[in-house]
């Protein structure tokens, strides 16, 4: 796949721990022989828009992680194209399309459920271009970014040298702006330009390099990682919208776990999910530590299963140690029953978490559900099993019952397991099994009231009619 003549080779020694300059970028042109994409493995509706775009007189090329991906012999997730048609140029081409964005403008093109997202070359800010169409803050924030340019302005642009690849449909060639090929040979992560500059442009960036180094088992090079610690606390400035969508890429894409350990490494972590970080230890053996760990290797497994995740689920456990210790805390000053402080909480903690990643309210309304039915799975006499049994979040709630049950063990574990016989079991069966709770139960307040002593009886005073 990575057989290359010599001349497109070059040497890394001595030079790993280094960035990519823009001022070094050189186009290597990869002729079809020499690259192993296929066409039969691009989506054909990508292929669909690349021709179209092609025919209609515009330069189109598949881009980043489309190719990436490919060169690595991975199935793509997203087919994105880049081109040097404007939006509104993409639109007339296109029924299907719609253009979404303000800082970026794009254009999505649907097919049913399938989005191929066109991406108009990005050029450099200048004085001419006009505050309508760039504008930064302060700190050096992109805040709009709608400037056109080149293909070589675009590579420019580009974030890591691994996405610096566009895959030509008009003569299948892999144009490599950044020694991208020879980082995806190296497993390296490698930032184009200046670390703390391009940060400060866009400090998701910081995030990308810990997924891309956890999804495509890379390092991430040395002088592209030194600046993240000190920069993390950027991540604040960020939309909690954006950082929603980002934290389901991160956590929910089938390397949660190995991300996680590394937003950790980098104190990336904390800007997303500041209520867990007085709940963090040195050695991450807290019990809320011990539920991140567990959950994001559930979701791991369940990705690769391809089975269904909600991020809902995901967040409930993340958040559980942390609400229990608010309701523990609201009950002991307020005087409130542990019931109510429990549900004050619970508001709390999510409208807290709200503010650094913004979770969408059908989400939250259901994390709420598995919560409370933890309160409700311990009472299970009478009919009361039956009716958690029917409960649409009930499969939910129990699985995290469980995880709950492994980490704290006792009474909780042994709960988790009655409830999955239970669940098991036939009719018969389960009514036996409560019926030994009914009974159990019927005992405990035969033997309270025994204890209970008979309340002394004051003599009634004499009336007075009385001789």
């Amino acid at each position: 796949m990575f057989n290359r003549v010599t001349s497109f080779c070059r040497k890394v020694l001595n030079r790993d721990n280094k960035t990519r300059a823009i001022d070094d970028l050189k186009l290597e042109v990869i002729p079809r022989q020499e690259h192993g994409i296929s066409r039969k493995d691009i989506s054909e509706n990508a292929l669909k828009v690349l021709y179209r775009l092609n025919k209609a007189g515009f330069e189109a090329y598949l881009v980043g992680g489309g190719v990436r991906d490919l060169l690595l012999n991975k199935q793509p997730k997203d087919f994105d194209i880049a081109t040097n048609a404007t939006p509104e140029e993409v639109r007339k081409l296109f029924r299907n399309c719609r253009l979404v964005g303000r800082r970026f403008r794009l254009a999505h093109i649907l097919f049913g459920r399938d989005v191929i997202e066109v991406a108009t070359f990005r050029g450099h800010h200048g004085a001419d271009k006009g505050d309508k169409s760039a504008s930064q803050s302060n700190d050096g924030m992109l805040l709009r970014d709608n400037v056109y340019g080149t293909i070589d302005e675009d590579a420019e642009r580009r974030d890591f040298t691994v996405n610096a690849l566009y895959y030509n449909i008009d003569d299948f060639s892999v144009r490599d702006y950044a020694g991208g090929v020879e980082d995806l040979k190296n497993r390296v992560i490698r930032l184009i330009g200046d670390p703390e500059t391009r940060y400060r442009e866009d400090p998701v960036r910081m995030l990308r390099a810990v997924r891309f180094a956890a999804k495509l088992d890379m390092q991430i090079n040395e002088a592209t990682a030194a600046p993240i610690p000190a920069l993390a606390h950027l991540l604040r400035d960020i939309p909690a919208a954006r950082l929603f969508e980002e934290s389901l890429k991160l956590l929910q894409s089938g390397n949660g776990l190995d991300t996680y350990r590394l937003l950790r490494d980098y104190n990336l972590f904390s800007p997303l999910f500041p209520i867990l970080d007085e709940h963090f230890t040195e050695d991450r053996s807290s019990k809320c530590e011990k539920m991140l760990e567990l959950v994001l290797r559930s979701t791991d497994d369940r990705v690769a299963n391809d089975q269904r995740i909600n991020p809902a689920f995901m967040y409930a456990a993340m958040l559980w140690y942390p609400l229990e210790t608010r309701a523990e805390e609201i009950a002991f000053e307020s005087g409130l029953s542990y019931y109510d402080a429990f549900m004050v909480a619970a508001n709390d903690i999510l409208d807290e978490q709200v503010k650094s990643i913004a979770i969408p309210r059908r989400f939250t309304a259901m994390i709420r559900d598995i919560w409370q039915l933890q309160l409700r799975l311990s009472r299970r006499s009478g009919n009361r099993a039956y009716k958690l049994l029917e409960q649409n979040k009930f499969r939910a709630a129990f699985d995290f019952l469980e995880m709950r049950g492994k980490i704290e063990g006792g009474q909780l574990e042994e709960l988790a397991t009655w409830w999955d016989d239970f669940q098991r079991a036939n009719r018969d069966d389960r009514h036996d099994m409560v019926q030994v709770l009914n009974k159990a139960s019927a005992a405990k307040k035969t033997r309270r009231r025994r204890k209970t002593k008979p309340r002394s009886r004051k003599p009634k005073p004499k009336s007075n009619t009385e001789s």
